[in-house]
This record gives structure tokens, sequence and C-alpha cells, in this order.
């Protein structure tokens, strides 16, 4: 077994501060592109108490397959890849996809939200995309001078110095280090239908989760930002029918996180801080509007809701 770096020894030793509910607030990426996409949405479901749980099959088989490769790459790292191999990633896969779908099913009141026609055909995609990885561990993952810092793993910082009592919340999907460097790789897993468009990969707000989480990585473990690199690894479910080409499974995109992406990453987050907090942490009481558009509306939870909102029914 490796010798485990002491940088990556004090990182998994880290234990974040709770959050105090009592006087503190939690924010997320997802609260701030749900703000930056609809502030009438975030308000209705963080701050009004209208919240609308949402389940689809595409959540259920996001969860299955992160912790599945996650599960994967931790053997592999931390014990070799021969263990790794050996695990039954059908079965691992299959029991994390039926205990993410019951859990689903529970919470929304018994009720399915997928066929069995529906599910079969993500679980089948599930297969094809680890099978994929799994031949071709090596292209996307060495071992070689390369080390798991962890799946994951927390953030729980104070973004905003005026705002003491909010607190950034979020966890990392995936870090590695890369000793002869010394340098980081932050990974966010995306689960797509098919590979992301130029539309997607220049969506500043997309990028923006995580050029704030190599932002907070850096100030919670007191390591210098250009030691740190981010990925998006995005797994597709489809491949193109009839094409004349090998085709792969996955897609790597890296976003640009230079001091320029930093700063308009950090512009955006104080803005939705700004936006709906007083300096003491409680929310704002001012109206925030919605920013109603034809597919945003359409399938938004609060479209079939006149009362809440009826700008999906007017747009």
């Amino acid at each position: 077994m490796k010798k485990i770096p002491s940088i990556i020894k004090k990182i998994q030793d880290f234990k974040p501060v709770a959050v105090d509910y009592a006087f503190q607030k939690s924010i997320s990426y997802s609260q701030m592109s749900m703000y930056l996409s609809c502030p009438k949405k975030w308000a209705l479901h963080y701050r009004d108490g209208h919240k609308v749980p949402s389940f689809s099959i595409n959540m259920t088989f996001g969860s299955a397959l992160h912790e599945t490769l996650q599960n994967y790459l931790s053997v592999m790292y931390n014990e070799s890849g021969i263990k790794a191999d050996d695990i039954n990633i059908e079965e691992y896969f299959e029991e994390r996809f039926r205990e993410n779908y019951a859990k689903g099913y529970k919470d929304n009141k018994n009720v399915h939200f997928s066929s069995p026609k529906e599910m079969r055909e993500f679980y089948d995609d599930g297969m094809a995309i680890l099978e994929f990885i799994k031949k071709r561990r090596n292209e996307y993952f060495s071992i070689k001078d390369w080390h798991l810092v962890g799946v994951e793993i927390p953030i729980v910082i104070s973004p905003n110095q005026t705002h003491k009592n909010v607190l950034f919340n979020g966890f990392i999907d995936l870090v590695l280090y890369h000793e002869p460097s010394n340098s980081f790789t932050i990974f966010d897993i995306k689960t797509s239908r098919s590979s992301w468009s130029n539309k997607q990969k220049k969506d500043k707000i997309k990028q923006t989760q995580l050029i704030l989480y190599k932002q907070f990585f850096s100030e919670q473990f007191g390591i210098e930002v250009d030691n740190i690199n981010v990925e998006f690894f995005i797994v597709k479910r489809k491949l193109w029918e009839n094409s004349e080409y090998a085709q792969s499974r996955v897609q790597r995109f890296v976003p640009p996180s230079g001091k320029s992406s930093l700063n308009k990453a950090k512009i955006l987050l104080n803005k939705f801080i700004d936006e709906i907090f007083e300096i003491d942490g409680t929310f704002l009481s001012k109206e925030h509007l919605p920013t109603p558009g034809k597919e945003e509306c359409k399938y938004c939870v609060y479209n079939n809701l006149p009362l809440l909102c009826n700008k999906g029914k007017t747009s």
C-alpha cells in the first residue's frame, strides 16, 4: 500500500464546523443556481415554505451511478485496481439503483415516478457506462503518482464577510492528488443523456459550481488556489446510432478557472447572498419576481400551482 502524503491526511482528518440552524443559514450551489434562474422559484422553495418535492428517474440514476463509481474508485486507489475489478459492479449498481428508487418512491408518498420499462433502460445505460469506464480506467484515472483524497468531501465555509451567519454548504464528488506536481484535481461527475453541447459548456452558471469548489477547497484546507485543477467528468447514457466512428461514454470538460473566472464566480455568489439576506443572516422580506421562460416554466414544479405562481400559465 502506498504511503499517504501528510497533506492528504490533514484533509481527511478535517472536521467541518456544523451549521447551527438556530442562527445560521445554509446555502448551496443548487440554491444559487435556482435563484439566478428564477428568484420567485427560489423564494417559494427555500424561504416561503412551499417546497414541492421533485422525483425523477434521472435523479435516481444519477445518485446510483455516482455511488457506484465512487465506490469503485475508492477501492482502486485505497487497495488496488485488481481489488476494484473484483467488485461485482453489476450487483452493486443494481442495489444502489433499487435503493435510491425505493427511497424516492417512499418520499413521493408511495407513488411511482417511473415504469419498469424505463427503469430497465436506465439500468442498462448505467451498466454500459460502468463497463466502459472499468475497461478504460487507466485512461481516466491513473494510480501511478496519484492518490485519492476523498469522495463527497464536505465544504462548509462563510463566503461573505458581511453576512457571517450565511454558510456555503456542499460536497465535492471526487478529489485526487498528484504527488510529483503537488496539485489537486476536483472532479464533478455529471450524468447526461448525450454529450454536453457547446451551449452547455459555455454556461457560466454551470461552470460556477466547480469554480466555487476550487475557491472554497483552497480556503478550507489552506491550499494554494493555483495548485487546484477542476474537471467535469460527464458520462453519457446514449451514443449516436449508426456512427462510423468509435464513441466514448465519457466526455471531459475543463472549464476556465483562473483569476478572472474565480472573481466572476464570487460576484455571482455575493449577488445571490446580498439579494436574499439581511446582514444578520435572516431572509429579506422583499418580493422576488419570477423570470418566466417557455422551457423553464414548462418543467417548473410550480407550473400547476397558479395560486403560488401563474407565470407558467401565461407565458
